[in-house]
């Protein structure tokens, strides 16, 4: 009969056994579990590099029909919603023989002035190149600022009677840490060659200079806005004081105010204004592929300047 001590020596080694058989099996699992990742993660990449269509991506076709372009989110450069992006599509689709017009469909808070006035411009030059193919506005929720900037370019704008329309003016915003800072006990050091170079620091005191210059800049783009809205919309205006204040209305008063033309959706649009009841998306979107190239390429980007960078003696 085993000792007590045989017995306990036993039992110890058993028990590191199975817990050595035990460790083997999970690192087994997970080994297991790591391949199927990058498997998964490699034919993933794989798919996106073969660039399959998207939904809404055009196809060929020598049926006549309406042509749709989407703008959807704020306006700004890079992505699906800069100018370039924009125009590529606006200019398919009037080249396009078989489009018997295009519609353009809003759901945009805004954003940049430049991307929303290089698409104004195109889309009048369009127009004026191709004078028989009109280019409708279709309005869905939000139509407001530099959306409603391009829009008023367009032959008719349609609304939904809930629509958001208007907002026409121009904002800056930022912060001021100024009392933060005397409470914090943080003392603000900036050098400059150039007594301005500081322009708009939201670290420093609020310069009566730099107010008055910001507010008659703002002031200009304003009326660059308004004069682009007036030559739009033209008779067809109602003016009011308020109408160049900034505020929105709904579709419904929209209309009554001369800023849009009328009710309608896409499908009403192009079954009754157009003609042409079949619809094709000329939308430009970015792939799977672009995308992870951009996100790859920003990960790189930030990486690099990290580790490069300059610590000191920035320009901005």
């Amino acid at each position: 009969m085993p000792s007590a001590d045989t017995s306990w020596e036993r039992q110890t080694i058993e028990k590191l056994a199975f817990a050595a058989l035990k460790e083997q099996r999970s690192s087994r699992r997970w080994g297991i579990f790591f391949k199927l990742m990058t498997f998964a993660y490699i034919t993933l990449l794989i798919v996106a590099l073969i660039d399959f269509p998207l939904p809404g991506k055009r196809a060929a076709t020598a049926e006549k029909h309406t042509a749709l372009v989407e703008l959807q989110g704020v306006i700004e450069s890079g992505g699906n919603n800069s100018a370039d992006h924009i125009t590529s599509a606006l200019a398919s689709a009037f080249k396009d023989e078989h489009s018997a017009g295009v519609i353009l469909r809003i759901n945009s808070p805004g954003g940049s002035p430049v991307q929303s006035g290089i698409v104004y411009d195109e889309i009048k030059r369009l127009r004026a190149k191709y004078p028989d193919k009109p280019l409708h506005v279709v309005v869905e929720d939000l139509c407001a600022s530099g959306g409603y900037y391009i829009a008023s370019s367009a032959d008719k704008i349609f609304v939904d009677k809930a629509s958001l329309v208007g907002s026409i003016g121009v904002l800056m915003d930022g912060f001021g840490f100024t009392g933060t800072m005397e409470k914090l006990g943080v003392e603000r050091r900036v050098y400059t060659a150039g007594e301005n170079k500081a322009f708009m620091d939201p670290f420093s005191p609020t310069n009566e200079k730099h107010r008055e210059f910001t507010q008659a800049m703002l002031s200009e783009i304003h009326q660059q806005f308004i004069e682009v809205v007036k030559k739009g919309r033209g008779k067809r205006l109602k003016e009011t004081p308020e109408m160049f204040s900034g505020l929105m209305w709904t579709g419904a008063k929209s209309v009554e105010m001369g800023l849009a033309d009328a009710l309608g959706t896409v499908d009403s649009v192009a079954r009754d204004v157009i003609k042409a009841e079949t619809i094709i998306d000329y939308t430009e979107r970015e792939n799977v592929a672009e995308r992870l190239a951009k996100r790859f390429g920003a990960t790189m980007a930030g990486v690099l300047a990290d580790r490069f960078a300059p610590r000191t003696g920035v320009m901005r």
